[in-house]
């Protein structure tokens, strides 16, 4: 179901309409199941961890643009776009959004800074929106 906003980024070519693959989806929420899954492994060093948290949210949050029809180039974008395609508070997608600044600064400066809070922030706002994706996925089987 399109939204008025979104369809706003389609005019002004931020985000492209793409109609939905079902193969894509699977991968994207197995991609990110098991991310999660791992960055949950506190015997992991830190990074890694951080790492795998934040890709299993960018995964979900494409999976969230992917089954409306529409593709994105931009991960910030993919986070900002939360609202309107998993029903995701904003507090939500600002943890993702710092932590997106966080990850370009440690792949373009070498450094990621340890953030304990954050990384805990990152994990909690991944499993909101797993269960998010869950409830509409639950939804899209009723119609």
């Amino acid at each position: 179901m399109p939204s008025a906003e979104l369809d706003n980024l389609v005019r002004i070519g931020r985000l492209k309409r793409e109609p939905p693959s079902e193969r894509e989806q699977q991968g994207l929420l197995e991609s990110a199941d098991a991310r999660l899954a791992d960055a949950n492994i506190p015997s992991l060093n830190y990074a890694s961890r951080f790492d795998l948290a934040y890709n299993a949210s960018h995964a979900l949050a494409l999976y969230a643009l992917r089954r409306l029809g529409y593709r994105c180039d931009q991960r910030y974008l993919a986070f900002q776009t939360l609202p309107h395609t998993a029903g995701m508070p904003a507090a939500v997608w600002r943890v993702l959004a710092k932590a997106h600044e966080r990850c370009n600064l440690a792949d373009y400066e070498g450094h990621l800074e340890r953030d304990d809070r954050l990384l805990a922030d990152l994990i909690s706002a991944a499993r909101a929106l797993r269960d998010a994706i869950k409830g509409l996925s639950a939804a899209d089987s009723e119609r």
